[in-house]
């Protein structure tokens, strides 16, 4: 590891696993800050942005398949590794906005080899980003369906009403800051068999590819 530690958000919804990894880079001697799902990692990285970003794939709430898109597009310099035990391999899974990928219980030496093998990024922000993908994930007080949608620029989250009818490609404002926001919206992992995507037509190619890639 080179001598000058780079600061770690670790975004992982099991403590078991969350506290482990922190442990592990505070003894290598990074700085290291923690996030139980997404929503809590934007709160974290309006305090203070790290160098690296370590996020698991599949959180309640707001996926990391969002956080990090999300994070690729407010702050490109971010080196970010993603992971997740429903892919296999160590390349990074289609669909995902990640420059390198850890497959969980693949041992501690290849998770540091994968954050190593990331050089400092020199990217610009995104002139023409591609649409947030987003997970269906509750309903409003009057029944209607919604999401949850984190808005690239100030990291608030805010509701949004969808409806069936919808066309693939949705438009948002930001209650915040009024940042326009497109998104799709995905269907929830299926709990039956947790590396299938139910994914919108939008989605379903990158989805397909990464499910194939995980059997």
């Amino acid at each position: 590891m080179p001598d000058l530690k780079a600061s770690i958000l670790i975004v992982e919804d099991e403590e078991s696993v969350r506290t482990s990894l922190a442990e592990i880079f505070r003894v290598l001697g990074h700085r290291v800050r923690c996030a139980p799902d997404g929503l809590a990692a934007l709160i974290e990285m309006r305090q203070e942005i790290p160098e690296i970003l370590l996020s698991d794939l599949n959180m309640p709430g707001m996926s990391g398949f969002e956080l990090l898109s999300v994070v690729r597009r407010r702050f490109p310099a971010i080196r970010v590794i993603a992971m997740s035990g429903a892919f296999s391999g160590n390349q990074v899974p289609c669909g995902v906005t990640a420059d390198a990928f850890y497959e969980k219980g693949n041992g501690v030496a290849v998770l540091l080899k994968a954050i190593e093998s990331v050089p400092f990024a020199d990217r610009q922000n995104c002139e023409a980003p591609e649409p947030i993908s987003i997970q269906r994930n509750g309903h409003d007080t009057a029944g209607a369906e919604c999401v949850t949608i984190a808005c690239p620029d100030c990291l608030r989250t805010f509701s949004q009403t969808i409806s069936e009818a919808s066309s693939l490609i949705l438009e948002a404002s930001c209650v915040f800051c009024r940042r326009i926001i497109h998104f799709g919206v995905d269907e929830p992992m299926d709990a039956a068999c947790p590396q299938r995507f139910q994914a919108a037509p939008r989605f379903a190619t990158s989805h397909m590819q990464a499910t194939q890639r995980a059997s």
